[in-house]
């Protein structure tokens, strides 16, 4: 029986089977990973050039913003390149690495989402112990933690997944690299242990999701005491974009890995994967700019500032 030493490479799942829909697909990824380059480009300049930007909400932005360019760009270019050259192959190495990246540019992202929900829980339930609470250092270290963690637990599963025996063949039923995939493809009960350890993260994770809630609960209940109408306007227009953000990436990465088996298919799974891989990082900038005043008002500036550079 085959296992991983005799796999060089992984047949992904492709999105048609007819050329003229596998260059209407690359045409399609292009402008969509055109577009999150752009978006999350644009409110990495507005940040970083705007001084009235640099506060801890914005430079969790930042760095969200970072994460979106990175996870889209770890997916989508692969499933570019193989629409636009109508082949499906990826090597085992690439595979590896692009589980790497997309667990640990995925799982920072929703670390720092929880992050991003204790500032705003502290700006508006807490707000004259903000600046004590969320200073620079402070900032600083909670981002460094949220990448750190992404990291660390992108090792473990990489390193877990891909020490199992494979004996299952090659084809993988998705576009991009998924720890999922593997697991099906490995021998006997040797994926228990990737299991263990995904049992811990999802633990995890539930855990940050249940932080993001009681935040959004303490956070409401303090919206609506408010007195003045203006008042809870400018917090609401402060939080629900990142609760649209937060919403987004959860339910689409929920539904796609906890959806009954009775109504799974390639087709739907595929779907799935590219709402949750590939549409966040495409409308979290979208979603920002739309809710945030300051945000538009940097961008226009930005964009006033590269006009009159050019003339």
């Amino acid at each position: 029986m085959p296992n991983s030493s005799s796999v060089s490479e992984f047949l992904l799942l492709p999105f048609a089977d007819t050329r003229e829909l596998q260059l209407l697909h690359f045409a399609l990824f292009l402008g969509i990973y055109l577009a999150a380059l752009l978006g999350n480009g644009l409110i990495l300049s507005a940040v970083a050039c705007h001084h009235r930007l640099h506060t801890p909400m914005y430079f969790f932005l930042l760095n969200l913003a970072l994460l979106d360019m990175g996870c889209i760009s770890t997916t989508l270019p692969k499933a570019m390149a193989n629409a636009l050259w109508d082949t499906r192959t990826i090597s085992y190495q690439g595979y590896a690495a692009q589980v790497f990246f997309f667990v640990f540019l995925a799982g920072a992202e929703y670390f720092l989402l929880t992050v991003m929900a204790y500032d705003r829980y502290v700006a508006i339930c807490k707000p004259l112990h903000y600046g004590s609470l969320l200073g620079s250092r402070a900032c600083a270290q909670m981002a460094a933690a949220a990448w750190g963690s992404g990291f660390l637990n992108a090792v473990l599963h990489t390193t877990i997944t891909f020490s199992l025996p494979l004996c299952q063949g090659n084809v993988v039923d998705q576009f991009f690299c998924e720890i999922p995939q593997i697991l099906k493809l490995s021998c006997s009960d040797a994926y228990l242990r990737e299991v263990g350890a995904l049992v811990f993260t999802v633990s995890l994770m539930f855990g940050c999701f249940v932080f993001i809630v009681l935040s959004y609960v303490q956070i409401f209940r303090a919206v609506l005491r408010m007195p003045s109408s203006q008042g809870r306007h400018k917090a609401f227009s402060t939080c629900l974009p990142h609760l649209a953000v937060v919403s987004l990436f959860v339910s689409t990465a929920m539904f796609a890995y906890l959806k009954p088996p009775s109504i799974s298919s390639p087709s739907l799974d595929l779907v799935l994967a590219f709402l949750y891989s590939v549409v966040p990082p495409a409308l979290n900038p979208l979603i920002y700019s739309m809710r945030n005043q300051e945000v538009k008002d940097a961008v226009r500036k930005l964009f006033q500032y590269m006009l009159l550079k050019h003339q």
